[in-house]
């Protein structure tokens, strides 16, 4: 509800209008780049998992692991996040990007790295 108001009370400009410019921004930028290359493939976050209850007095550490994932989001991008290794016996995570309307491609590129890991 606080969205629609938003944007009927005349922050349609401020708001809205601005986000889509960076989004479209975003996206063409993913365009260039799936020119050239298949997929993308990035750490899911920063840092390996940590352990469950470790960050809970601090959101903003909980609230930067998800960082990498939200430009697939933005950008409208199929995405998936799978385990690619330990450390401290605490999992590692790659994410992978692909172009849009591309899924097929993506998993099978996942699957590929499923079996070499």
């Amino acid at each position: 509800m606080l969205g629609t108001y938003v944007l009927s009370h005349g922050f349609y400009d401020a708001y809205y209008k601005k986000a889509q410019q960076v989004r479209r921004l975003m996206k063409n930028d993913f365009d260039k780049v799936f020119n050239n290359v298949d997929c993308l493939l990035t750490p899911t976050t920063p840092s390996v998992a940590f352990n469950l209850g470790e960050k809970f007095d601090d959101p903003l550490t909980m609230y930067l692991a998800d960082i990498f994932t939200v430009s697939a989001n933005v950008a409208g991008l199929p995405a998936l996040s799978m385990p690619c290794g330990q450390s401290d016996k605490l999992p590692i995570g790659l994410q992978l990007m692909a172009n849009h309307f591309e899924e097929d491609k993506l998993l099978n590129i996942a699957y590929q790295l499923e079996q070499i890991l």
